[in-house]
C-alpha cells in the first residue's frame, strides 16, 4: 500500500482524461453547444463537423435560392482565409450545416488507425532493428561497446553491473535520438528496457536505472532535427535549417535538467571525473559540428543535415553486418548462422510490438477523445488567456498549443506546428517557436505507455512527474532561446 499513489498516478490520469471528456461531451450536448456526438466517436481528422440540421424553409431566402440553384445542392458561404467555411448540404428535405473541422480522429477510427498507421509500421521497425541487435549480441559487438562505455555509465547508472549489455542498447538509443533516427531509437530503447528489467529485483516497479534511462531518452537530445527541417522546407521557409541551433540548445538543456533532477533524487555523484569528461566531450562535439554547419551556405546546410542522419544509419547497419561476418565463427559455435540470428531477433521484435499494442491503444484513444470533446481547446485557450494577461507576448501564446499537446500526442502537436507555420508564416516567431517546441520534448505519455508496457511495469514511481517537469523546462528554455535568436 505504500506505493499505491505512485503506482496509480498514470492510471488515474488516464481515467481523468476519459471521465472528464465524457462528462464534457454530454454536458455540451445537453446545453446545445454541440448538435451530435457522432464526430467524437466516428469522425475522421479534418472532416467537417455537423453543427445543425434544419428544414430548407427555416433558412434565409437567399440561402434557399442558392442551394436550389447549386449543381449538387451544396453551397459554401462565409469564405474567409482565416475561418473555416460553413457548408450547407441539402438532402431529403433537410439541410445539414457543417462548420469547423475535426481536430483528430474519433474514438473508433483511432482504434483502427492505431493498428494500421502506427503499430504495424512500428512492428516492422522493431523486427528489423531487433534483428540487427541480435547480431550485435551474438557477434560480441555489444559486449565490446559496453566495456568501452562502462566507466561513464557506471556513474550515471550505479546499479548496472560493469560491461552489462544494457549499456550498448542505451548508447544506440541515445545515438539514434541524437541523429533524429526515431525509427531506430524506439527498438534500441525497448531492448534497453528489457535488458534493465533483468536486473530489476521488483518486476512490477520501475528501477532507478530504468527511470534515469527513460527520462534521459524523453529529454530527446537532438543534433540533426531532420523532420523539423523537412517540414519547414515544405512550408517554404527562407532558411529551413535556421532552427537547428535553437533545437540543439533547448534539447541539450532539457537533457541536463533530466540528469540533474533524477540524479539528485538517486544521489548520483556529480563530481566524478569521467562524467565531467563525457559532458565536456559532448559539448565540444556539438560546438564543433555547429561551427562547421555555419560555414556552409543554405544549400550546403540543407544537404548536410538531410544526409548525415541517413549516412549514420547506413553506417550502423553496415558495421553490424561486416562485424558479424568477420566474427562468423561465433555464430557457428552457437550452431546458427548470421541470417538465422537476424530472423530470431526480428521475431522477438515482432512479439514486443504485439505486446505493447494495448498500452499504446489505450493512451491514444483517451487523448483523441480528450481533444475531440472540446475540453482540451478550452484549457488551451484558458492558459493562453492567462499568459497573455501576465505580459507574455501573443507570439508566444500562439505557439503554446504545440507545447501543451506535445506530451500527449506527437501527431497532434505536429499538426499544430504545421498550422502555426501556415497561419503566421514559417519565418515568423510563432512558426519558429512551434518548431522548437516540437523538437525539444518527447511524447511523454506515449513513451511511458510503450516502454513500461513492454516489460509490464505497473509502478512507474516518479517517472511521469519528472518527465513532465523536464517538458516544462524545455518549454521555458525554448521561449528564451527563440527570443534570443529571433
Amino acid at each position: 500500500m505504500v506505493y499505491l499513489p505512485k503506482k496509480m498516478v498514470l492510471s488515474r490520469f488516464w481515467l481523468a482524461i476519459f471521465v472528464s471528456s465524457i462528462a464534457f461531451v454530454v454536458y455540451s450536448l445537453c446545453i446545445g453547444n454541440s448538435y451530435t456526438i457522432d464526430s467524437v466517436l466516428n469522425g475522421k481528422k479534418d472532416d467537417p463537423i455537423l453543427i445543425s440540421e434544419k428544414y430548407i424553409e427555416q433558412l434565409p431566402k437567399f440561402v434557399q435560392d442558392s442551394i436550389k440553384k447549386a449543381p449538387k445542392q451544396t453551397i459554401i458561404i462565409n469564405k474567409d482565409t482565416l475561418n473555416t467555411d460553413t457548408t450547407y448540404v441539402y438532402k431529403a428535405k433537410t439541410v445539414k450545416i457543417y462548420s469547423g473541422v475535426q481536430k483528430s480522429d474519433g474514438l473508433l477510427p483511432t482504434c483502427k488507425n492505431s493498428l494500421l498507421d502506427l503499430i504495424i509500421p512500428l512492428i516492422a521497425y522493431l523486427a528489423f532493428f531487433c534483428g540487427l541487435m541480435q547480431l550485435l549480441i551474438d557477434s560480441g559487438a555489444s559486449e565490446k561497446l559496453a566495456k568501452k562505455l562502462s566507466p561513464v555509465f557506471s556513474k550515471i547508472f550505479p546499479s548496472i553491473p560493469k560491461n552489462h549489455e544494457s549499456i550498448s542498447y542505451m548508447t544506440l538509443n541515445f545515438a539514434a535520438n541524437f541523429l533524429g533516427l526515431d525509427s531506430a531509437a524506439t527498438p534500441f530503447g525497448l531492448k534497453a528496457m528489457q535488458s534493465l528489467q533483468e536486473l530489476n529485483p521488483e518486476k512490477d516497479k520501475a528501477s532507478d536505472a530504468q527511470i534515469m534511462f527513460l527520462c534521459l531518452h524523453a529529454a530527446g537530445l537532438t543534433l540533426i532535427p531532420t523532420s523539423i527541417i523537412g517540414y519547414r522546407a515544405a512550408e517554404n521557409a527562407s532558411n529551413p535549417a535556421d532552427v537547428m541551433l535553437p533545437c540543439i540548445i533547448t534539447s541539450f538543456i532539457g537533457t541536463i535538467a533530466a540528469f540533474l533532477i533524477v540524479g539528485i533524487r538517486q544521489k548520483i555523484n556529480f563530481k566524478s571525473a569521467s562524467l565531467v569528461v563525457a559532458l565536456i566531450t559532448i559539448i565540444a562535439a556539438i560546438v564543433g559540428l555547429l561551427f562547421y554547419v555555419n560555414t556552409l551556405d543554405l544549400i550546403g546546410k540543407n544537404a548536410f543535415t538531410s544526409n548525415l542522419s541517413g549516412l549514420m544509419l547506413i553506417a550502423i547497419i553496415g558495421f553490424t553486418l561486416v562485424f558479424s561476418f568477420i566474427h562468423e565463427k561465433k555464430f557457428v559455435d552457437k550452431d546458427t548462422t548470421i541470417f538465422d540470428t537476424f530472423v530470431t531477433g526480428a521475431n522477438n521484435g515482432l512479439q514486443t510490438g504485439v505486446k505493447i499494442f494495448p498500452y499504446v491503444l489505450g493512451m491514444l484513444v483517451a487523448i483523441s477523445f480528450f481533444r475531440n470533446s472540446g475540453l482540451f481547446e478550452i484549457i488551451s485557450n484558458g492558459i493562453s488567456f492567462v499568459f497573455s494577461h501576465i505580459g507574455v507576448s501573443k507570439q508566444v501564446t500562439d505557439s503554446l498549443p504545440v507545447a501543451m499537446l506535445r506530451p500527449f500526442s506527437s501527431g497532434g502537436s505536429r499538426g499544430f506546428m504545421i498550422d502555426s507555420m501556415r497561419t503566421f508564416g514559417p519565418d515568423s516567431f510563432s512558426g519558429r517557436l512551434s518548431c522548437i517546441f516540437q523538437c525539444s520534448a518527447e511524447t511523454t505519455f506515449y513513451v511511458i505507455a510503450v516502454y513500461f508496457g513492454s516489460i509490464n511495469v505497473k509502478n512507474t514511481r516518479y517517472t511521469l512527474g519528472t518527465m513532465l517537469l523536464v517538458d516544462l523546462v524545455c518549454v521555458i528554455t525554448a521561449i528564451f532561446v527563440a527570443s534570443w535568436f529571433f
